[in-house]
């Protein structure tokens, strides 16, 4: 009698307790009905130049090789195709202003609004940033449903969230999951810190809004991991500060204004903090600063650590470029940095960003001269008068060779040594006087120039 009585008591529990949890799943109906129709989806076209159009010669027809490129070449087809594409937007004003993503419309010839209702629209560009993928775009028309906006910083990791779009042509699709990390950085994006979620998104999504529970906006569905194209789990969305920021500035000017100090940086990682001083792997490492401009102006140099921007703490490298990004220009602000072993503060006056240009300088010519070994698995030479002219540099340690030690740490032949804990390099016997300094075991930060850049390079003193 008592087991069958454990048994029945057992049984109500296992179900009892998916059934409470259930119940505390929530309910995105009503959120969809009153937000659901301030979603659009976009449909693009583009004429492409179609590359697979044989040239075929142009022949008179008493050429002898005329008759055989007529019967046996392909014949040509359309020169010029239409190509279509799929996206979603919503609309952020009654008036018909809309935001989607840059990559949805900023190559079209023609973009079509439809709206949940049926209508159609044909819609302009007002105005599209590819740093952010943030695009705006116009339609002709009134009293239009809009979004309401939530504040993204106040999403918290494990919150859910749902996104409504078109994945693949499948209009006005929600999908739910939750937020799954903040200020996520991702290649070649330096300029959004993405909210990471699990929603499923799709081709097809891009552009669209990602909700909270309270109905407000808080991302730009953007960009998703995926091996396969489509979703695998890991979507990214534009914050929808950053988002409006950008909207703004295309709306009342037609361009985006970034902030810009002339500095190149990388990260620091717990080598490199404990050879600095530094009680742990924080700020932007400066291993370049461009001649002239800003931060050459406020006395920052290479090995020098920016810990604090305007106020705002840098806590990792990529922090940086936001936050310079998002300063105006003209603005004077406060710099900390980080500089033998101490905090200073630095005034600094921010320029303006401009298009970037890149190039590649020519190799080095000429061979340096042979080299004796050395310690620490490098093998190093001293500059010739003509290399230092060539690259501009006043001294510096060749890498004829990297084995070893120095090769795990990531030096490379080429490479030209320029400073040890940030004391300048002129001479191979100078690194070697620099080095002897250190007990074996200790960490230090060498200053590499490597191609037109420089990096630090955290590096084990090891003996021979």
């Amino acid at each position: 009698m008592f087991k069958r009585l454990l048994l029945h008591i057992v049984f109500l529990l296992s179900v009892a307790v998916p059934i409470a949890a259930a119940g505390q799943l929530p309910d995105f109906a009503e959120l969809v009905e009153k937000q659901g129709p301030a979603v659009v989806n976009i449909s693009t076209t583009q004429s492409v130049r179609n590359p697979l159009v044989p040239q075929i010669p142009n022949l008179q027809e008493d050429d002898p090789f005329y008759e055989f490129f007529r019967r046996f070449m392909p014949q040509p087809g359309p020169r010029e195709f239409q190509s279509q594409s799929l996206g979603s937007g919503f609309i952020i004003s009654q008036d018909g202003y809309i935001l989607t993503n840059a990559h949805v419309v900023e190559t079209a010839d023609e973009i079509n609004v439809k709206l949940i209702d049926k209508r159609e629209f044909k819609a302009r560009v007002i105005g599209a940033d590819r740093r952010t993928d943030v695009a705006l775009i116009k339609i002709d028309a009134s009293n239009l449903p809009a979004v309401r906006f939530g504040d993204p910083s106040k999403l918290r990791v494990g919150e859910w969230v749902l996104a409504i779009g078109a994945p693949f042509g499948f209009e006005n699709t929600v999908t739910a999951g939750i937020v799954s990390a903040k200020g996520r950085s991702l290649p070649q994006e330096n300029y959004v810190p993405f909210i990471q979620t699990d929603v499923a998104v799709n081709p097809g999504n891009s552009g669209g809004p990602l909700f909270n529970l309270k109905g407000e906006v808080v991302g730009v569905n953007s960009q998703i991991y995926s091996r396969t194209g489509g979703f695998m789990g890991l979507s990214f969305a534009i914050p929808i500060d950053v988002a409006n920021d950008i909207a703004q500035q295309l709306r009342t000017a037609g361009k985006v204004t970034r902030g810009r100090i002339g500095v190149v940086i990388q990260s620091v990682t717990k080598e490199l903090a404990d050879g600095f001083g530094l009680t742990k792997a924080q700020g932007a490492l400066v291993n370049s600063v461009e001649k002239g401009g800003p931060a050459d102006k406020a006395g920052i140099e290479a090995g020098d650590v920016i810990l604090r921007f305007d106020g705002k703490a840098v806590n990792a490298s990529e922090d940086l470029p936001r936050i310079v990004g998002a300063t105006r220009p003209g603005s004077r602000v406060t710099l900390q940095i980080w500089r033998n072993k101490q905090a200073r503060d630095l005034p600094v006056v921010v320029a303006e960003m401009q298009d970037e240009r890149q190039g590649r300088p020519g190799r080095r010519g000429g061979k340096p001269p042979a080299a004796s070994p050395g310690q620490y698995g490098l093998t190093l030479s001293d500059l010739t008068e003509a290399q230092r002219t060539e690259l501009k540099m006043s001294g510096g340690a060749l890498v004829e060779n990297a084995q070893g030690a120095a090769a795990r740490a990531g030096i490379r032949r080429g490479d030209v040594i320029l400073a040890v804990n940030n004391q300048d390099v002129k001479s191979v016997e100078q690194f070697n006087q620099l080095m002897g300094q250190f007990n074996k075991g200790r960490i230090v930060a060498l200053l590499i120039r490597r191609g037109t850049n420089s990096l630090y390079i955290p590096f084990r003193v090891d003996g021979n």
